[in-house]
């Protein structure tokens, strides 16, 4: 009886121990939320602004309360920025006499091209509208490929002695798990309509086919000569003598080679880089040289550059993620969501046009075709232009083609008009190689369909590749309608063949290059606007309410994911798979467009 006691008595210590640091860890939250909420951003005299460049770039900077929060016994959170934060800066800066000029921390970046390439374009106005400098220094392993073409808008570039510049041109490697799969006794039947689909070449082949390698040399050739161009403009080396030094690899030689080669200016321990900021912004002697960043800058109270009120309102609405495959991580688009949030504005006669910027690579037929029609029907009523990110393929392009003007990047990547479905077969796996058998109990003869133990019969079959060529049929026509092109137009460009946002053009899925920015005051021009004002949708949450409205298992996906980043998905991918049941594997197959 005592030994019992004393485990009782330790469990309610262990359980008012818990309690009490969940209380505290809960108050710390609060506070770092409450500090970070009305501390007000002071601008020094002379500063730099710095754009980091090895944060997370979005489409939109986060409401959220754990956003770089460090908490006790836990990985620092993934820290990001947004593209909205980085434009908005630039151009509060160019009359912001404390803001001397903007230094680019390029070690790598993790963003896409198209994001590179508004970021790029935004900085290159800058210098034009401000004339003042824009340094780049690359003080960390290596100045990537991608680092380097945004580095080169710069007046300066700078390298430490031990730093390299990757540069070797465009490459990937493909994975395939036809092999693997058939080893464990897994087959995964795909049905698709669309030759360059290549989705799902991994697990049908063990190589890239024909299809797949024309289409990707396509498009990487594209995105490669886009870079040298800017390269060459802003460096002023020749495309023929770029190609040269990529094919020699630069990757491995130091920053003295490409000092010599011309790639970047100056070799320079971090003493010699703040002689120079120093110099930038009139510091003398060795004082530290104030900067401010792109997040904290944003917010700033910057005189003349205050948001001015108008009754006339533009709408931007982002759309970032996989299509209708929302499992919590906030990164996918959920189509009864977003298609509210289009209607609301439709019906709202205060906004006068959409601008609707789109992020995705695809996803889900059902929640692609909702939003299509919301779409469809706000174009009707009022001027809408879209706006392609570093990707807006497949489900991505089907939402926008109703749009009266797309604007993409050169660097977008786009297209992909195709569709397929697959279903995996697990019972060689199951019944040879575990050792588990099942049994079927029916009451007709299809009452089993897309089982996942056993090969689809040929009807089966048959009424899948019917559902695919009718949604394949539907996502044409749509583009056909939205585009002024044929059916037959659009098959041949279709196909799921993938493009980059320069062949996009060429072939018309694409009217006019630029970014967010260039789509918003296309959309103001087109509705003859002189004076607006935009408003970002969907709004974002307060976060002191999502804080309260979070339950345990919420809270602790949220540090999860912050802990694991883009890598979080995988563990959702796998946590909603280790959850199918009975019922959930009789459920209609998945069809995509992504």
């Amino acid at each position: 009886m005592k030994e019992f006691f004393k485990y009782v008595f330790a469990t309610i210590v262990g359980v008012f121990a818990v309690s009490f640091i969940g209380i505290v860890l809960m108050f710390m939250i609060i506070g770092a939320i409450v500090s970070s909420t009305e501390k007000e951003v002071i601008v020094q005299e002379n500063s730099m602004l710095v754009l980091n460049m090895d944060r997370t770039i979005v489409d939109r900077a986060p409401n959220d309360p754990f956003e770089g929060m460090e908490l006790p016994g836990m990985f620092a959170s993934v820290k990001t920025l947004g593209l909205d934060n980085i434009m908005e800066s630039l151009e509060k800066a160019v009359d912001d006499d404390r803001i001397k000029g903007v230094y680019l921390d390029v070690s790598s970046i993790n963003a896409g091209m198209a994001t590179v390439e508004e970021i790029r374009n935004a900085l290159i106005e800058f210098k034009e509208k401000s004339d003042k400098p824009v340094y780049a220094c690359a003080d960390k392993m290596m100045l990537g490929q991608k680092a380097y073409y945004l580095a080169t808008v710069a007046d300066k570039i700078v390298v430490h002695p031990e730093v390299g510049v990757d540069f070797r041109g465009l490459g990937g490697e493909m994975m395939f798990y036809k092999n693997a799969l058939k080893k464990i006794g897994v087959e995964m039947q795909i049905v698709r309509h669309g030759k360059f689909k290549a989705a799902v070449e991994p697990f049908l082949l063990d190589k890239m086919s024909a299809e797949n390698r024309e289409q990707t040399l396509t498009y990487m050739g594209s995105l490669w000569n886009h870079m040298l161009k800017g390269i060459s403009e802003e460096r002023g080396i020749s495309i023929e003598k770029l190609n040269e030094l990529a094919d020699e690899v630069q990757t491995f030689k130091k920053g003295k080679y490409a000092v010599e080669s011309g790639l970047v200016d100056a070799v320079e321990y971090k003493d010699e880089v703040l002689a120079d900021l120093r110099e930038i912004t009139g510091i003398e002697g060795t004082e530290g040289v104030p900067i401010i960043g792109a997040k904290d800058y944003a917010s700033a109270a910057v005189k003349g550059k205050g948001k001015k009120y108008s009754r006339n309102k533009i709408a931007v609405i982002y759309a970032s993620g996989d299509i209708g495959m929302s499992l919590g991580s906030g990164e996918m688009i959920d189509g009864d969501k977003f298609g509210r949030e289009i209607r609301k504005v439709r019906q709202d006669s205060s906004y006068k046009a959409i601008v609707f910027r789109i992020n995705s690579p695809g996803g889900a037929v059902f929640d692609s075709e909702t939003m299509w029609r919301e779409v469809k029907l706000a174009a009707e009523e009022k001027t809408l232009v879209v706006s392609f990110g570093d990707v807006a393929a497949s489900g991505g392009y089907y939402i926008a083609c109703p749009a009266d003007k797309i604007v993409a990047s050169p660097n977008t990547i786009t297209g992909s008009i195709g569709i397929f479905g697959q279903i995996p077969n697990f019972g060689e796996l199951l019944n040879d190689k575990l050792g588990i058998t099942t049994d079927v109990v029916k009451t007709n003869k299809n009452s089993d369909l897309l089982t996942l133990t056993r090969p689809m019969t040929e009807h089966e079959r048959a009424m899948m590749q019917l559902n695919i060529e009718e949604g394949y049929d539907t996502f044409i026509s749509h583009v056909a309608e939205g585009r002024g092109m044929s059916k037959e137009q659009v098959d041949e460009i279709g196909q799921g063949r993938v493009w980059s946002g320069e062949n996009a053009k060429e072939i018309g899925l694409v009217d006019e290059f630029g970014g967010l920015q260039d789509a918003i005051k296309l959309a103001a021009e087109m509705e003859g606007l002189e004076d607006y004002r935009t408003v970002d949708l969907p709004a974002l949450p307060n976060p002191f309410e999502e804080l309260f409205k979070m339950g345990a298992d919420n809270v602790r996906a949220k540090l999860l994911k912050n802990e694991l980043g883009e890598n979080y998905r995988y563990y959702e991918y796998l946590k909603k798979a280790s959850g199918m049941n009975g019922i959930f594997a009789r459920m209609p197959y998945d069809i995509n467009v992504n």
